[in-house]
């Protein structure tokens, strides 16, 4: 399998490591922002994806809404600029790498029962956009909202290494026995079922950043849609939410590190149409861009305006395994089969990215961390991705189906494949589309959604097949696999296998690192070897366009873009 190593910085600095309505500005606001841009004070606007599902840190589960809550919001730990390039940006970034945040420091403390024990200092002089104090008390609200199941939160089980966290989380606990305290308003202390390799970067997670318990009491669900209400701790606070048009953030003044950061305002465009964001960037509109027309990629690499970079993440196909025709492990397998992985990634996506053998992609450690080979080296290909072995795979695929009962694709039902609103996303379907349609004779439809409702589609289970993608929260195999737990939060495939969830909690629980690992890799085995329950298509790289003259960016290949320090060359 071709393999892409990430740079020895990245590796070293990852311990083991994420609406339509009126708008939320004056018009006396709008001529203010539009007076300090005059007074040449630096400003920078950015294009991520649309519109959010949501602001809530808690609440969020995409990349575009952890880029922005990394910048209004801040945890324990955060992301700092290594000073390193990171490589293939060209100069235009930097690498990230863990720093203490709202904590200046921490000790851990290994109890004799087995548990471990985290005390973490905050910083003097922190505090909330609206000028009141950050304390304890406030991580100690964010991290029991997150696990109990009132909250409703996609991400609760990335607390389940706290004790007690699992009992709340199944409800037979209140979530006021989470084993979280502020000792005081300075100290916050966290008992941990056994040790973690990855918690100091759970601990930068938006999920797990502090959210005002007065606010959200008082203004509910409504609390983020009102730049009143919208209270954070981060660089930078919110001064205007034109739904389905842009966010704008501000400098927080009340920040502890505000005099050494860049723009007045950073500016995020909600688009979905990769001509505009093209457009928008040529004419000097947007400074940087994600996407482009599918067809301008290859020249856009090849001229060096756009810049290819790492990103720990898988590009799949998630199948419904609840719901005829794909509760058939075997029908599964056969679309997985049907799909010429190396055409889509030379001839659709064009962006280096490597055909995936398996679902945990290149990049995320194994038993020897940073120093030995990856989780993907070590646990091999479950087919052979690339064009050499299509044809074989396809006279596999074919046999499975008529197994199934639909041999030739005969009595096949007329499938439908989901996909966001992208250019990108529309030529993967249409590549699928007729890969299954001629190498398996079944028909398949082609449904795109804007990006919030696809979400919710997805995650009703309100699909037969549905395009997918899933970017590291931290460099760990759990980080993709431990989602796929029977009722987890992020399970859109509705799969579910009490054997795959054995092995899960034993790997959560086990401190023995090589047994671990071992206990991944028989889960992977499950859902993807045997089960076949999603179709990994290929592991990413990140591109992106960054204008002319700007520096200071930094980057971390969990696809976090950080602009809080840029500034005018």
């Amino acid at each position: 399998m071709k393999k892409r190593v990430l740079s020895i910085l990245l590796a070293a600095t990852f311990t083991v490591s994420m609406f339509a309505g009126a708008t939320m500005v004056s018009a006396a606001e709008n001529e203010a922002t539009e007076e300090t841009a005059s007074t040449g004070d630096f400003n920078i606007t950015v294009n991520l994806a649309s519109e959010p599902q949501t602001m809530d840190p808690t609440l969020n589960t995409t990349s575009d809404g952890s880029n922005m809550a990394n910048h209004l919001f801040e945890g324990l730990m955060k992301w700092e600029d290594s000073g390193v390039e990171v490589n293939g940006s060209d100069g235009t970034a930097n690498s990230a790498q863990l720093a203490p945040g709202q904590a200046e420091s921490y000790e851990k403390t290994e109890n004799e029962d087995g548990t471990v024990t985290y005390t973490f200092k905050l910083r003097d002089g922190i505090k909330w956009s609206d000028g009141k104090d950050v304390t304890a008390g406030d991580f100690e609200y964010a991290w029991k909202r997150l696990v109990d199941p009132a909250t409703a939160a996609d991400y609760s089980y990335m607390l389940d290494c706290v004790v007690n966290a699992n009992e709340i989380i199944a409800g037979e606990k209140d979530a006021s026995e989470l084993a979280v305290k502020a000792v005081d308003d300075k100290t916050f202390e966290v008992t941990l079922v056994n040790d973690l390799p990855y918690f100091e970067e759970l601990c930068a997670f938006p999920a797990m950043m502090p959210v005002r318990q007065d606010v959200i009491e008082k203004a509910g669900d409504n609390w983020t849609f009102d730049v009143s209400t919208y209270i954070s701790n981060g660089a930078y606070k919110m001064k205007e939410w034109t739904h389905n048009s842009q966010i704008v953030v501000e400098k927080n003044e009340n920040y502890y590190d505000y005099e050494k950061l860049g723009p007045e305002t950073i500016t995020f465009k909600l688009m979905d149409n990769q001509n505009a964001m093209l457009s928008g960037f040529n004419s000097g509109e947007l400074d940087f861009i994600e996407d482009v027309p599918q067809a301008e990629i290859a020249n856009l690499i090849a001229s060096g305006d756009m810049k290819i970079v790492d990103y720990i993440g898988t590009y799949y196909v998630c199948f419904q395994t609840q719901k005829a025709p794909f509760d058939d492990p075997r029908v599964r397998k056969a679309f997985s089969l049907a799909i010429d992985r190396t055409y889509i990634v030379n001839q659709v996506t064009q962006s280096g990215q490597v055909e995936a053998g398996g679902f945990v992609p290149a990049g995320v450690y194994d038993a020897e961390g940073a120093t030995g080979d990856d989780f993907r080296t070590v646990g091999g290909d479950y087919y052979k991705p690339t064009d050499a072995d299509y044809e074989a795979n396809c006279e596999e695929a074919r046999a499975l189906l008529a197994e199934a009962g639909y041999e030739n694709g005969e009595g096949f039902p007329v499938v439908e494949y989901l996909y966001n609103t992208s250019d990108a996303h529309k030529a993967v379907a249409e590549a699928l589309q007729y890969m299954w349609e001629e190498e398996l004779g079944v028909k398949v439809t082609l449904n795109n959604q804007e990006w919030a409702a696809f979400l919710q589609t997805r995650k009703d289970g309100d699909y037969s097949i549905a395009r997918n993608g899933w970017i590291a929260d931290y460099n760990d195999p759990i980080s993709f696999l431990d989602m796929w737990m029977t009722g987890g939060g992020n399970n859109d495939a509705q799969y579910s296998n009490e054997e795959y969830d054995s092995l899960i909690k034993e790997a959560k629980t086990t401190t023995d690192v090589k047994e671990r690992m071992e206990l991944l890799h028989k889960a992977e085995d499950k859902i993807i070897g045997e089960d076949n329950a999603l179709a990994p298509l290929y592991f990413y790289t990140q591109k992106y366009m960054l204008a002319d003259g700007i520096e200071g960016m930094y980057y971390c290949p969990l696809g976090y873009f950080f602009f809080g320090y840029t500034h005018q060359a």
